[in-house]
């Protein structure tokens, strides 16, 4: 057996927390290679099956992700599967979870091409301070905290009328306890959660990614945090979820982060795609990773 952890060409040098997931597979005497999603001369179909692990750029290429996601589907096992990637790779799913009763933050959908008016959706609202993030993005890339103040409010226009005309964007109150909180998040493996982890940025820092100093640790969740993580995944991936053909089986992996607002834990992302999993703080979840994998190849 032969598998693939797909990255990206340029991986960051302080990533190692995948060397845990390596580990894993070398202990069970499993041959894997690490190839370039976007390298054309990858044969795909050697790997009895492909894991998405670093793929860390897709973001700037997202037309040429899901055609890599559909073409490695269509010759190997893919996880997570094609249709699970594609939907993921815009945060306008979003929405679709809101719809089924996830709570996330207050939410303007600015389509690509469109308008808004800052200053009246902060007056409406009555938030000091807004939040600008693109629909297709990764490590803070494009996000803007702005204060809803004039000089505020002419700082996220312009951010806006650089961006809008060539992508979607999402417009949310900025939530503050991100500054002493952080951001936590419950890590799944199989549908079940195997660890959670809290994100704390930099003082004066709304980041919570470590290429932004960063630190993280271990977090317990209160009862109700780890039902709401479980409830958002089962939104996505259980019966009747958001996901296209979701068939009420779990996904190989996924995390699910959460920012404190003033009503309790809010969803910021389901991250389906290519998330850290945190190996570093519970090496076991990478066994179990490798475990559930390896029950799905038969």
């Amino acid at each position: 057996m032969l598998l693939g952890l797909a990255t990206c060409r340029n991986l960051p040098a302080h990533e190692a927390d995948d060397r845990h997931l390596h580990a894993a597979l070398r202990a069970r005497g499993l041959a894997f290679e690490q190839p370039v999603w976007n390298d054309p001369a990858v044969d795909w179909g050697r790997y009895d099956a492909v894991l998405v692990r670093t793929t860390w750029d897709y973001q700037e290429h997202l037309p040429e992700f899901r055609a890599f996601a559909a073409a490695v589907g269509a010759r190997t096992r893919l996880d997570n599967p094609p249709a699970v990637l594609h939907w993921n790779t815009h945060k306008f799913y979003l929405r679709e979870l809101a719809a089924r009763g996830v709570p996330i933050a207050d939410t303007e959908w600015l389509p690509r091409g469109g308008a808004v008016d800052l200053g009246a959706w902060a007056k409406a609202r009555g938030y000091r301070e807004g939040f600008l993030k693109p629909a297709v993005g990764a490590t803070a890339r494009e996000t803007l905290r702005f204060a809803t103040d004039a000089a505020g409010l002419r700082l996220a226009a312009a951010h806006v009328q650089r961006l809008l005309p060539h992508e979607d964007l999402l417009l949310q109150p900025f939530l503050p306890e991100v500054l002493t909180r952080g951001e936590w998040s419950a890590v799944f493996v199989d549908g079940a959660i195997v660890q959670c982890v809290r994100k704390i940025p930099v003082p004066g820092d709304y980041r919570v990614q470590d290429d932004f100093g960063a630190r993280d640790e271990p977090y317990e969740p209160l009862p109700d945090e780890r039902r709401l993580a479980v409830a958002a995944m089962a939104a996505a991936c259980g019966p009747g979820g958001a996901v296209p053909g979701a068939s009420g089986q779990p996904l190989l992996y996924g995390r699910a982060d959460f920012l404190w607002g003033d009503a309790g834990p809010v969803l910021t992302e389901l991250e389906l795609v290519e998330p850290s999993l945190f190996f570093r703080h519970a090496p076991h979840t990478a066994e179990l990773l490798v475990a559930a994998w390896l029950r799905r190849l038969g």
